[in-house]
């Protein structure tokens, strides 16, 4: 079975196509014949050798925590009537998506809507879930204004497209002006462009004197720290994002003498039920025609190297998917 292994930590170089043994179902278990991999800045981080206290992961091993397939076979205790041949998306747990067939629990499997590609389906793994989620989480009503900063990327572009059905004013952050234009298509009422010097001046313009009552961190460092300066007294600030390598240092103290409410990424830590609930709702949505995954570049599986190259380079607009 042909996958890409990350042989070592390092830089996108380390990302190799291999034969490598396929793998087998075990106990609750179901092995998928891959069709699409989702692919998330985490996996960027892992890959360079971040986050070992989080992730024990030791080289060589095959990334990818999120895959979209049809179910090829089961394990002991799974209903094969009921999942062989179905159309599925599925997390592996961090490791084992880069492959043509991985192996994932049953009880995390979400069945994929006739019509949806399986590239859509994989966009919407993580981000996709993870966006309803924060909108449980920070709850923005009708006529409350919403920040997304970072909102041209994969899970930002759905926070400003369910911010807008909920019907809330939405400003979105982006940098350059092909990225700005993609948040203004999706809905977004005003777009401030954070590769000028006084973004944050031009974002407090477009907020209102108030501010914003929700805040969506999904960048985190001096950015998401720049930010929570614009959330409302009494708002509600989740720091969700940490692609410039950590996420926005907020003073506890600071939030509560103004009343805001802090989230981070611990309150996105699903229970499986819950994860395939959220992620059966953005599947649906997205067949629907009412949720779009943006995906800005489609790699075949032993391109992964290019693939996390863009994903660096901040090249592409939403997100990047493997292909199989």
């Amino acid at each position: 079975m042909r996958a890409v292994r990350a042989v070592r930590f390092g830089g996108p170089e380390v990302l190799v196509p291999a034969d490598v043994p396929e793998p087998v179902a075990g106990p609750g278990q179901v092995l998928v014949d891959v069709a699409a991999i989702d692919t998330i800045f985490l996996e960027i981080q892992l890959r360079s050798g971040w986050g070992g206290d989080y992730f024990p992961l030791e080289p060589p091993y095959v990334p990818g925590g999120g895959i979209a397939g049809t179910v090829r076979a089961v394990g002991a205790g799974v209903d094969a009537a009921a999942w062989v041949g179905r159309r599925v998306v599925a997390s592996t747990r961090v490791t084992g998506g880069y492959a043509e067939r991985a192996v994932a629990d049953a009880a995390g499997l979400t069945p994929v809507p006739d019509g949806l590609a399986f590239t859509d389906a994989a966009a919407l793994v993580h981000d996709g879930v993870t966006a309803f989620a924060l909108m449980d989480a920070t709850g923005p009503k009708p006529a409350e204004t919403v920040l997304v900063v970072g909102a041209s990327g994969g899970m930002g572009t759905l926070l400003v497209q369910l911010a807008r059905a909920a019907g809330t004013h939405v400003v979105g952050t982006a940098r350059g002006a092909r990225k700005a234009a993609l948040v203004r298509e999706l809905g977004a009422h005003g777009v401030i462009d954070t590769s000028a010097l006084d973004w944050a001046g031009r974002a407090r313009d477009a907020l209102g004197p108030a501010g914003a009552d929700v805040v969506f961190d999904g960048v985190g460092g001096e950015v998401g720290a720049a930010a929570f300066e614009l959330v409302a007294d009494g708002g509600r600030f989740s720091a969700h994002g940490a692609p410039t390598g950590g996420f926005a240092a907020i003073d506890p103290a600071a939030a509560e003498r103004r009343g805001v409410r802090l989230l981070g990424i611990d309150d996105v830590r699903l229970a499986a039920e819950t994860h395939t609930g959220l992620a059966g709702q953005a599947l649906t949505q997205a067949a629907e025609g009412r949720l779009r995954p943006v995906i800005g570049g489609v790699f075949p599986l032993e391109r992964a190297a290019d693939a996390h190259t863009a994903i660096e380079n901040r090249t592409l607009l939403g997100k990047v998917v493997l292909t199989v």
